[in-house]
């Protein structure tokens, strides 16, 4: 059976730049259009030119892209022609191959909020779209506020999309603006639309994820007939975010009925991809990745029960619906007390630790492991610790510097512009290769900021560890999380650190102590231990 084209629409760079705290520069947008194109998606809607400096920039940088790069705007407005109208004019000065004009379709905003006729509207509408089709570009025209002018007076919907389909559209695009409708209303409402008249195979669906319901709605639209979905990386978007691609994309290239009926464009080896393109986007916005993501979540295949990682070695398919490499992402089988034998053995193979069935030292590691959770240690999220452990306990851990001493002192004083300012510094003393070193460093970063106690013992630990410091260039720290264990008088604090190298790995280590600074010093020391590890072989190997 032939598939059906189902063409794919990415706004990241447009709708995507609405959520609140983000903002690109040219330079990443032209980055984020890159990978979009190598991920394989239709269009690329790069922003609305004029309407702001780095908009109207990324067009005048943009790559060249398989993927039709398309400009977005809003219709002429009442009382000028789309000819002389120059908010219209800007957009069309982009030179895009593909144009995007939103406009009104729901009759109480054309009244209320633009203060026109119905009638004018419609014109507005119909002129706009003809303007650029008679440019020689391709036309589409984005139905703002579409389900809930349908639930009003839906012969007027239809007949402000007619209008845009009558003037060359190409596409029109349903759009849930407020994201209020549910899957069960979308299905409905586009099933009405195609029988009103408007073909399926010109329609899109644009919804916003205010009920966490837009994937299911653009899955509910694409299974009454739309044929182009428009969504943005990780789910950006303003207020709740839009249709999210991370999750869209493999359900369509994945999961059945749609991997049976639809050619989307992107091929399975893009595919693998998914989850560096997710994880750069949110490198570029200096964003902490959920790790419930769904597909590309650092959880989304991780199995921590005894019984569920027991079956996964048996075959994978019991607690996965998807292999984990196919949207390049992995298994993850967490250490925890509720862990049994079949997890260990699984997390040992993938650190590269061998060690056969009925092994004592299995036996060893889970009573240390729950021995440490109940002081209040997680190696749920912490796999880095959970190695260096194992491999302390097997006799594989190798011994690359010992720390003698450190000290943090923390600071309040005025600066030479007379404001309070906070200033931490940090001693450290290592022995490494047979000698002691001290390495002192201040937590003031380039621009004069001060990046706090931690930030300065991580510093003062790698400055100087011999021949082992070249190694952690390439390593930083990307999050640190603190959290209370217990309450009152006797309080335990536990912390997280994720770090992060050139390389693009990317892992976690737990500290824990009534002390906040001595459990991050210990989180820091698992990491750099960590990285050693992986990177480098040493001469000296600590005894069982």
């Amino acid at each position: 059976m032939k598939k059906t084209r189902l063409y794919l629409y990415d706004t990241t760079l447009r709708d995507g730049q609405q959520t609140q705290g983000v903002q690109f520069s040219t330079a990443e947008k032209v980055q984020i259009a890159q990978a979009l194109d190598e991920l394989g998606v239709d269009y690329i809607e790069g922003g609305w030119p004029g309407a702001n400096p780095t908009d109207s920039a990324f067009f005048d940088a943009a790559p060249k892209t398989a993927a039709r790069l398309t400009a977005f705007g809003m219709t002429k407005r009442a009382g000028r022609s789309a000819e002389n109208d120059v908010v219209l004019a800007a957009v069309m000065n982009a030179s895009t191959k593909a144009v995007c004009l939103v406009g009104k379709s729901h009759d109480y905003h054309v009244t209320q909020a633009l203060g026109i006729t119905l009638e004018e509207n419609v014109e507005n509408v119909r002129a706009s779209v003809a303007h650029i089709v008679a440019q020689g570009r391709e036309a589409l025209f984005d139905a703002e506020h579409f389900f809930d002018g349908y639930r009003d007076n839906p012969g007027y919907a239809v007949q402000v999309c007619k209008a845009a389909l009558e003037a060359g559209a190409r596409w029109v695009v349903l759009c849930d603006t407020n994201g209020g409708a549910l899957p069960g209303e979308v299905s409905r409402v586009v099933a009405e639309v195609i029988a009103a008249g408007l073909p399926g195979d010109r329609l899109g669906i644009h919804t916003h994820n205010d009920t966490e319901n837009a994937v299911a709605c653009s899955l509910a639209a694409v299974d009454a007939g739309v044929r182009q979905v428009q969504g943005t990386l990780n789910g950006l978007g303003e207020r709740c975010g839009n249709a999210n691609l991370t999750a869209l994309i493999p359900t369509l290239l994945l999961k059945e009925p749609y991997v049976s009926q639809f050619d989307i464009g992107v091929s399975v080896g893009a595919l693998a991809g998914l989850t560096r393109v997710s994880r750069m986007l949110d490198e570029i916005l200096n964003r902490v990745p959920s790790k419930q993501a769904a597909y590309v979540g650092a959880s989304a295949f991780a199995h921590k029960a005894g019984l569920h990682a027991s079956a996964i070695l048996k075959d994978p398919s019991t607690y996965e619906h998807v292999d984990p490499a196919t949207v390049g992402n992995a298994r993850i089988i967490p250490m925890s007390n509720q862990a049994g034998q079949s997890n260990l053995r699984k997390r040992l193979t993938e650190a590269g630790l061998s060690v056969e069935s009925g092994d004592p030292a299995l036996g060893r590691i889970l009573d240390r492991i729950k021995q440490r959770e109940a002081e209040g240690y997680s190696y749920d999220t912490a796999q880095a610790s959970f190695e260096l452990l194992a491999r302390d306990e097997l006799g594989q851990l190798p011994a690359f510097f010992e720390v003698k001493r450190y000290k943090v002192t923390v600071e309040r004083r005025k600066n030479k512009y007379d404001k309070m300012v906070s200033l931490s510094e940090a001693v450290v003393v290592v022995k490494v290769d047979g000698e002691k070193k001290l390495s002192v460093s201040e937590s003031l970063d380039e621009d004069g900021s001060d990046r706090g106690p931690v930030n300065a013992l991580a510093k003062a630990l790698a400055k100087d560890l011999g021949q082992y410091s070249r190694i952690l260039d390439d390593m930083h720290l990307v999050d640190f999380k603190v959290r209370i264990t217990q309450g009152g008088t006797e309080a335990v604090t536990r912390v997280i650190i994720d770090s992060e190298d050139g390389q693009g790995r990317r892992w976690s280590t737990v500290g824990v102590s009534a002390n906040i600074v001595d459990a991050s010093f210990e989180a820091l020391l698992d990491a750099i231990q960590w990285k050693l590890v992986r990177d480098c072989r040493p001469r000296a190997v600590v005894a069982e």
